[in-house]
């Protein structure tokens, strides 16, 4: 009983911020805004329209690559802190927490001071001669893509850390008694028991890039068709309240969580139970 009190406060909370807005979201999604009646119309109408087919496609491929550069970036950076002195570990560890904070409106509008049309780095791109600086578009899908990749890789170099930990000294060692050379040690040892920690991390990542709402209305508002972007835009628009579509666009995403996360389960316990068996 004791025990069921002290679990109580914390049920409560998931139960109303958590749970009933979720169910309230998914009968307005299955509720036709011209009858009022159940039924899939607003489904229907979300993979039919060129708008919203566009923000799911636009989602999905930004996610997908500001996750994966992300990784690969602090998958070195991780192998690099780990292999640090316990001091340089400890400041970088810190300077990656303040990092991972640096989100939101101020990321954006600290890209918008150095790559905006009139960003310091672009003026000096124009200056230069430099055609990347000069002519790059922040306020694009592929600004959107490097601004994600900048608040992913300290994200995801967090993540990492504790499955870098778990890398015992003795198995390098081991590695180089039998022979075996760097390239052999990462892909037979070192990867195979960090692949768990990668696939956890990359999914992550993903939902993490997937529901991301603030940096991206900071930089393009509404002038991309984003996912995140356009179910705000049904809650808060200027011309009508749309909870219908906005509901059903709100199931979409979190269907695209879910399916990431089952698919990372799914190779999570394939890579654990092969690892079992070696």
């Amino acid at each position: 009983m004791t025990e069921f009190l002290a679990f109580l406060p914390f049920l409560v909370i998931v139960v109303c911020y958590e749970l009933l807005p979720l169910c309230q979201l998914a009968v307005s999604s299955f509720t036709e805004k011209t009858s009022g009646k159940p039924g899939f119309e607003n489904y229907i109408k979300i993979f039919t329209t060129p708008l919203y087919q566009q923000s799911i496609v636009n989602s999905v491929r930004i996610s997908l690559i500001s996750a994966a550069v992300g990784l690969v970036v602090a998958f070195f950076a991780a192998d690099l802190c780990h292999e640090a002195k316990e001091g340089t570990r400890r400041r970088f560890t810190m300077l990656l927490n303040m990092m991972s904070n640096f989100s939101g409106v101020p990321l954006a509008f600290a890209f918008m001071v150095l790559m905006g049309n009139t960003g310091v780095l672009t003026l000096l791109g124009k200056k230069a001669g430099i055609p990347f600086l000069a002519n790059f578009n922040l306020y694009s899908g592929n600004g959107l893509v490097l601004v994600y990749i900048y608040f992913q890789i300290p994200l995801a170099t967090l993540l990492l850390l504790p499955s870098f930990s778990g890398l015992r000294p003795e198995w390098r060692e081991a590695a180089v008694i039998l022979k075996a050379d760097p390239l052999d040690y990462w892909l037979r040892i070192a990867i195979p028991n960090l692949l768990p920690g990668i696939l956890g991390t990359l999914s992550v990542l993903f939902a993490n890039a997937l529901a991301a709402f603030a940096t991206a209305y900071a930089i393009v508002m509404n002038n991309y068709a984003l996912l995140a972007l356009q179910i705000t835009s049904k809650y808060k628009g200027d011309v009508e309240i749309d909870k219908a579509t906005g509901g059903a666009l709100a199931m979409v995403l979190i269907g695209l969580m879910v399916l990431a996360t089952a698919v990372n389960d799914c190779f999570t316990k394939k890579s654990t139970q092969g690892r079992r068996l070696v």
